[in-house]
C-alpha cells in the first residue's frame, strides 16, 4: 500500500542529523509507534530494557542442514527453503537437542529509517546456558547486523551446544540495540569518563581499546570455587521456567587450585567471573568484545550487551563482576587467574533512560558475582 508522506508514521519518529547514540527504552517505544519496528503481537511487559529489545521467537521452526547467510540479493525464507530438513510448530513448546542449527521466523520485523542501524547479541540468560543464537536478516553478509533503512523480517539461529532446551512461541532469545552516528567512546572520552566515575575497582585499569576485564580463579570471592564445568548428557531446560532445576543436575562447580590456574578441556563450557567489578553509568551502554584471539584458543562470553546502570550503586549496583562463558576451541589451554579475557567497549547512550538495569525491570543480575543463569535454584 502507498502512503503519501503526510500519512506515513514513519516520518513521525526522528532523531537529530548529527546525533550519535544508542537509542533509549522510550525511544524504542516510539520506534514502535511510528511503524519501525512492528511486532506481530504487542509487546509484553519488560520486553523494552533500557537500551535494547528483546525479540520473541515465533510459531514455527525450522531444522536446517547448515548454517547460513543469505546475502545480497537473497531471503532468509529462500534460503530455508533450499535448507530445511523439516519443520515443526512452536505453538505447544518444541525440544531443540544439541548440535542441531535450527532457524526460527521472530514476531518482530523492522522497518528502519536511513539513519538508524541494528545490532543483536543473544540475551545473558541464553548464553549461559550455551545456547548459540544469532539473528539473521534477508540480503545481509553478516549475522546479529541489521544495516540502515532495513525493511524486513528477522530469523533467531538458534544451536543448542551443550543442554537440550524448551522454547515455545514468545520465548525471549535474543536482544536487538539500535544506534544512529557512532556513538562507541574513543580513548580519551574513556579515559575521562573512568576518571569521573571509576568503571572498574582497580587502580591500575587497563583502557585500551576498552576496559579490560580479566578471569578470576583466585576462589576468594566465591568460598574457594572459581566457576563450573557444565555436565554432559542432562535432562532437558526450560528457557522460559525460573529457578526450575537443581544446580547438581547440570553443573559441577570448580574448586581454586593453589596456582590459580584452570586448564579448559576443547568442546567442554565453562561459568566463570571477572576478576574486576565493572560498572555501567546511566548515560553510557557497554558491549563485551573478545580479546586477541591471538592470545588463546577459547571464546568468551556469547552475550555481550551490559545495560545502562549494571552494577551502578544509584540502580542498586556496588560494582557487578562480569560472567564469562567460556569455550576452549582444538586444544587444552591454561587460563592464569588475573589473565584478559575481554574487553568492554562502553558507547553513550542518546538520552538517559527512563528505567536503568536493576530498576523494576526484572534485571537477573544485579550485584552479581559468580552466578548461573536465573533457570536454576541458588
Amino acid at each position: 500500500m502507498y502512503l503519501s508522506p503526510d500519512e506515513d508514521p514513519r516520518l513521525t519518529f526522528t532523531v537529530a542529523a548529527d546525533a550519535n547514540g544508542i537509542l533509549p527504552d522510550r525511544m524504542i517505544a516510539a520506534m514502535a509507534e511510528a511503524g519501525l519496528i512492528l511486532p506481530a503481537y504487542d509487546f509484553v511487559e519488560s520486553q523494552i530494557q533500557p537500551a535494547s529489545l528483546d525479540l520473541r521467537l515465533g510459531d514455527i521452526a525450522y531444522r536446517v542442514r547448515a548454517s547460513f547467510l543469505p546475502g545480497p540479493g537473497a531471503t532468509v525464507a529462500e534460503r530455508i527453503d533450499e535448507l530445511k530438513l523439516h519443520e515443526f510448530s512452536l505453538a505447544d513448546g518444541a525440544v531443540l537437542e544439541t548440535n542441531c542449527v535450527y532457524i526460527v521466523p521472530l514476531l518482530e520485523s523492522l522497518a528502519l529509517p536511513p539513519e538508524i542501524v541494528a545490532a543483536a547479541n543473544p540475551k545473558s540468560s541464553t548464553g549461559r546456558l550455551d545456547v548459540f543464537t544469532r539473528v539473521i536478516a534477508d540480503g545481509t553478509r553478516r549475522f546479529d547486523m541489521i544495516g540502515a533503512g532495513y525493511h524486513g523480517p528477522l530469523y533467531a539461529e538458534i544451536s543448542p551446544k551443550t543442554f537440550p532446551v524448551l522454547v515455545r512461541e514468545g520465548s525471549r532469545l535474543s536482544q536487538v540495540r539500535f544506534r544512529t552516528g557512532d556513538a562507541i567512546l574513543n580513548a580519551d572520552e574513556l579515559d575521562s569518563l573512568h576518571a569521573a566515575e571509576r568503571l572498574v575497582d582497580i587502580d591500575d585499569a587497563d583502557l585500551s581499546g576498552g576496559v579490560a576485564v580479566s578471569v578470576d580463579l583466585s576462589g576468594e570471592k566465591a568460598n574457594g570455587f572459581v566457576g563450573y564445568r557444565a555436565k554432559r548428557h542432562t535432562g532437558v531446560v526450560d528457557v522460559d521456567r525460573r529457578s526450575g532445576y537443581a544446580v547438581e543436575d547440570f553443573w559441577e562447580p570448580i574448586s581454586a587450585r593453589p596456582d590459580g590456574s584452570l586448564i579448559l578441556d576443547p568442546g567442554e563450557f565453562y561459568i566463570l567471573a571477572s576478576k574486576e567489578a565493572v560498572q555501567v553509568p546511566p548515560d553510557y551502554a557497554a558491549e563485551m568484545v573478545p580479546f586477541d584471539p591471538l592470545v588463546g584458543e577459547f571464546r568468551v562470553h556469547y552475550a555481550g550487551f551490559f545495560d545502562p546502570g549494571f552494577g551502578y550503586a544509584g540502580a542498586g549496583g556496588q560494582g557487578a563482576r562480569a560472567v564469562l562463558e567460556v569455550r576452549s576451541r582444538e586444544v587444552p589451554f591454561i587460563l592464569e587467574h588475573g589473565q584478559i579475557v575481554g574487553r568492554l567497549v562502553y558507547e553513550k547512550m542518546l538520552a538517559r533512560p527512563d528505567a536503568m538495569y536493576g530498576q523494576r525491570i526484572g534485571s537477573n543480575y544485579q550485584a552479581q558475582g559468580l552466578k548461573l543463569s536465573k533457570h536454576f535454584r541458588v
